[in-house]
Parts: structure tokens; C-alpha cells; sequence
């Protein structure tokens, strides 16, 4: 009952805009980002004005003010402003109430009150909403808005003629059945698949020199990679602390938030992408980026529950590029299938490339999780010494598209690792149940970097919220590598294999723990423990916590610092 739908109904009632005034920023942001190349002057011209300028503060009174306004009864129904803003706010919440509605323009609160019709139909400003709320309630609606500084303002009305109306200066604009907006034509456009896929399936890295006495050397080099690197100086660039409701954050596995401050009550977010994989393969790609995504969320301590994208491509006029988004969709659909998440919204961006060079195919997966008790998550940093580490599932020597060959040998070609999603829910049920039954310190998904970067990963991070500061080293550990890692000892520690996580069982929880993963079919290797000033690979490296940090830490404040 306390679900609120995107669906106008009722004739005579109000539609409301409320949260920041409409501006320049974002014009076009899906429209001209998803039907221009780079490179040309058209584009180029478009594209500069494309990115919106957000205020996390007014999206956090906007949000609170939305939980007062449902909790008054007082939303017939309601839409956020995202792409194309008003224009598609006004025909998905007409369309899917079968509805008319007339909207005067002049009435929108602007920044910029030079914007022609165009432009404040399709600005994307952020921190905005659309609501449908009766006349009697629309007196209550607006002091609720009034009493979180958000303003609002009546739009236009709900009506029975079926059509979208609009004006401006007294003349319309627009007068369209919603439906043909808000639906949208739908294409069959012709596919490839492109010749190189052979090319680079024969071109794995089994030929590339190992590491073998070099993993000290490959391993600060990945943790010196862009891709490897913290990504502190991007994440702290907002105060993600505000309200006090962030139990946990990056460099975690997933950000965690308490939105019951009685039962503790939490949510888990993660996303994740990777562009080489699924060049490679884009349908194995894609459903390995929604694997980790899973596997984060579940790292965290949550149960996955829900799935969002951002599907980035190149142009689909390209028939190879189509075949790309056409693998990338099914492999999404079909992993979302099998994994038992619905996917409940997303977005796609098409025209990412300069003249015919089109980027990696690179969809980005969100995953939400739900935890019963937040105080209970499970951080992804070892924060203490004497615990033993084990890692969890199958390890095989799959270096294709590795971060590993990119960054020693630039090298991608081969196939991305063996997508086993049955796997996966084992290993986020083993997770889950670990951290709810209160058996693990910490839980760190393995991905790019595979094992050593992972470890490198959980040394360097706190076991609270946040790393720790600058000058403090962190926790090391001590590693042993099991019998079956022998033959290629350099491989298993950079392998990318999926369905794998490294964890920090709690003193005396070994037994129970142990049994759990049994009980799910999940292999348990132990590896060795916490605690030092260094990471330990056995018989391969040994690097100080400082060295590591120093080599962690500096790549992206001397990029862009």
C-alpha cells in the first residue's frame, strides 16, 4: 500500500514540479549522448552543455520531503525527472494512466530564463519531481514541500481528452496522444558479428611470459594501474556521510545505508563493468559484470535482490556495434533469468565513439541488496591481525582480458572467464548467511587483479567504514598458496576466475564457517592469516604495507590532482 506508481489518473487533478528549478545543464543529455558520434563539430557542439550539475543536498531534502508526502496520502502518483526531464515525465505519467493532461510552460520555475520550449522540455537538471496530487490535497502537499525548503509548483492539470497539451506564451507546443511519445518506435536494425571476434578468441595470453619471479613487480604495477588504483580521490569528492546514515562505502565491496534507524534495517548497492571482457565476448561479459555486481552485494553481507544498467556502445548504425548491444541485452536478460533479480530500470547510451572508432562495449550492472541488520555487514578490510583467511570458490589459470595481461604485456585477446551463475548464488548465499550468523571479520570479491590484488585490496583497507588514513598502513597477512597453485603459481594469483571471494573468518567461527560452505557446495581453500606490515605470497613476494599504499594511492591525485 505504501508503493507509489508513475501512473496519472483522475481529471481535475494538479501536476506538481518540485526540487530545483529548471536549467541549461543536461539539455539533451540522453537525447544528443545517445544519437551523436564525438568528433563531428554537430556533436561536439551538443555534447558540451550535456552533463548535469548535481546538488546532493537538495536531493536529499527532495527525497525526505517525498517520504513525508507519501506518508500523508497525499500522491495520486509520481516521477522522478531523469532523461529527456519533462518532456518524458509528462508522457510516461499521462501514457501509463491513459490519460490527457495540459501543461503551461510559462508556469515552470527556471534558472535560465532565456530557454526556449525545446530546451525546457528536454533539460535534464537534476533534484527534480513530478507528482499528481487532487485539489483538496494540494494545499497539504505544499506546505510539505514549504516545510523542507523544496519548492513547488503547478504545472497543469489531469485531463479527460486523452491528448498531451502544451503551451507557451499562450500558444501550443505540443499536442500529441502520450502514448506515442512515451512508447517510442521500435527498431529492427541490422546486425554483424564482427570478424575480429575469431581473431582475438585465437589470440589468448596462454603464450605471454608468466610471472613467476615477478609477481612482486606485476602486482605494483596493477595497483599502479588506473584500474587498478584507489579510487578515493573520485569517491570522497562528495560528503557521502550527510544524515548519517552510511555504514559503509567505498573502497568497500558496496555502499551500505540504514533506512530503519528501529530495526536496522539496511540496503547494499555495487556496480561494476568491464569493457574488455566483454569485447571479447559480450554476452559472457556482460553477464560476468552482473556477476560481480551480485558477488559485491553479497561480499557486503546483503542478499541480492534487484538490477539497474547503464549499457554504453558505440553507434548502432554499425551492424557489428548492434550485434554487440543485441549479445549484451540477451546475456543480461538471460543471467537476470537464471539469478532470480529482476531488472527494474535503466539506461542506454549509443554514439560513444570518435568517427567509426567506437569504445569497448562496456554495460555497467547495479545490484541491490537488502540486509536484516546492518550492524552486521561485512567490511572488505582484514582491520585486525590473527584471522585466519580463506578463499572461497574455484581457481583456474583464465587470464584472457585480464587486468594482468593489459597492464604487463598490453595485451587482450583470448576469452573472459567461465560464467558460472549457479556458482555465484552459492557463493552469495555462503556470504550472506556468514555475515547474519556473525562468522566473518571481512569478505572481499575477487575480479580485476584476481587474488593479488584482491589481498593487496583488503591489507589497505580499514575494517570500518573507510581505508584508512593517509600514513596508516593497514593490516597485512601472511599467505601460503594451496598444492593446486604450484604448477603456475603466478597465474592462480592474477586469475580473474568468477564466483570467488576472500574472507576473514572470525577466531573460533573456522568449524561453523567451514561447514557452511559445505553445506552449500562452496570450496573453501585456507590460506594463511592477518597480521604483519607486509602482504605475504609465499615463495613469491613480499611487499611492505607503506610500499603498497604508496604505489595504491598515488595514481589518480597525480592524474588529476
Amino acid at each position: 500500500s505504501d508503493l507509489k506508481l508513475a501512473v496519472a489518473s483522475g481529471p481535475g487533478n494538479k501536476v506538481v514540479l518540485f526540487g530545483s528549478p529548471t536549467g541549461p545543464d543536461g539539455i539533451g543529455g540522453a537525447s544528443v549522448l545517445a544519437s551523436a558520434s564525438f568528433g563531428t563539430a554537430e556533436g561536439e557542439r551538443a555534447k558540451r552543455p550535456s552533463v548535469q550539475v548535481g546538488d546532493p543536498f537538495m536531493e536529499k531534502l527532495l527525497i525526505e520531503c517525498c517520504l513525508e508526502l507519501y506518508a500523508a496520502g497525499v500522491v495520486v502518483a509520481i516521477q522522478d525527472l531523469g532523461a529527456a526531464g519533462i518532456a518524458c515525465a509528462t508522457t510516461e505519467l499521462a501514457a501509463a494512466g491513459d490519460v490527457g493532461m495540459a501543461v503551461d510552460l510559462d508556469t515552470i520555475p527556471l534558472r535560465d530564463l532565456g530557454l526556449t520550449p525545446p530546451e525546457i522540455l528536454m533539460s535534464e537538471s537534476q533534484e527534480r519531481m513530478m507528482a499528481v496530487t487532487t485539489p483538496d490535497d494540494l494545499d497539504v502537499f505544499l506546505k510539505i514541500c514549504a516545510r523542507w525548503d523544496v519548492p513547488a509548483t503547478v504545472i497543469g492539470d489531469i485531463t479527460e481528452s486523452g491528448q498531451l497539451v502544451m503551451t507557451w506564451r499562450g500558444e501550443p507546443v505540443v499536442d500529441i496522444p502520450p502514448s506515442t511519445a512515451a512508447q517510442g518506435p521500435l527498431y529492427q536494425r541490422p546486425l554483424r558479428r564482427p570478424e575480429r571476434q575469431d581473431r582475438l578468441a585465437a589470440a589468448g595470453p596462454e603464450q605471454l611470459p608468466r610471472p613467476g619471479d615477478r609477481v612482486r613487480a606485476d602486482l605494483l604495477a596493477l595497483l599502479g594501474s588506473p584500474a587498478g588504483a584507489d579510487k578515493a580521490w573520485v569517491t570522497e569528492q562528495y560528503d557521502r556521510d550527510v544524515r548519517g546514515n552510511t555504514v559503509l562505502a567505498a573502497p568497500h565491496d558496496a555502499g551500505v545505508l540504514r533506512i530503519d534507524e528501529d530495526t536496522f534495517l539496511g540496503v547494499a548497492m555495487a556496480t561494476d563493468g568491464n569493457g574488455r571482457f566483454c569485447l571479447l565476448d559480450p554476452y559472457a561479459g556482460t553477464q560476468l559484470a552482473l556477476a560481480e555486481a551480485y558477488r559485491n552485494v553479497a561480499a557486503a553481507g546483503a542478499r541480492p535482490l534487484a538490477v539497474t544498467n547503464c549499457l554504453n556502445f558505440g553507434s548502432p548504425e554499425d551492424p557489428e556495434v548492434m550485434w554487440q548491444f543485441a549479445e549484451s541485452v540477451r546475456g543480461l536478460a538471460d543471467g537476470c533469468q537464471q539469478l532470480g533479480v529482476p531488472v527494474t530500470g535503466g539506461n542506454v547510451s549509443f554514439y560513444n565513439q570518435t568517427g567509426a572508432e567506437a569504445i569497448q562495449p562496456t554495460p555497467v550492472i547495479g545490484v541491490l541488496g537488502v540486509l536484516g541488520d546492518v550492524r552486521r555487514r561485512l567490511p572488505s578490510g582484514f582491520g585486525a591481525p590473527g584471522l585466519p583467511i580463506v578463499l572461497l570458490g574455484r581457481t583456474t589459470a583464465e587470464l584472457g582480458g585480464s587486468l594482468w595481461a593489459q597492464v604487463v604485456h598490453g595485451h587482450l585477446g583470448g576469452v573472459p572467464p567461465a560464467v558460472d551463475l549457479a556458482a555465484e548464488q552459492r557463493l552469495a548465499a555462503v556470504l550472506a548467511a556468514a555475515a547474519e550468523r556473525e562468522l566473518l571479520a571481512a569478505a572481499h570479491d575477487l575480479s580485476e587483479g584476481g587474488l593479488a590484488l584482491a589481498l593487496a585490496e583488503c591489507c589497505l583497507t580499514g575494517g570500518g567504514r573507510a581505508a584508512p588514513a593517509a600514513g596508516h598502513s593497514g593490516t597485512g597477512c601472511v599467505i601460503e598458496l594451496p598444492e593446486d597453485a604450484a604448477e603456475d603459481p603466478g597465474a592462480f594469483v592474477f586469475s580473474e576466475s568468477a564466483a570467488r571471494a576472500v574472507v576473514a573468518v572470525r577466531p573460533g567461527a573456522q568449524a561453523v564457517f567451514a561447514d557452511l560452505c559445505a553445506e552449500h557446495g562452496v570450496p573453501a581453500t585456507a590460506l594463511g592469516s592477518t597480521g604483519g606490515d607486509a602482504l605475504e605470497l609465499a615463495g613469491l613476494a613480499r611487499i611492505g604495507l607503506d610500499e603498497l599504499g604508496l604505489a595504491y594511492r598515488q595514481t589518480l591525485p597525480a592524474l588529476f590532482g
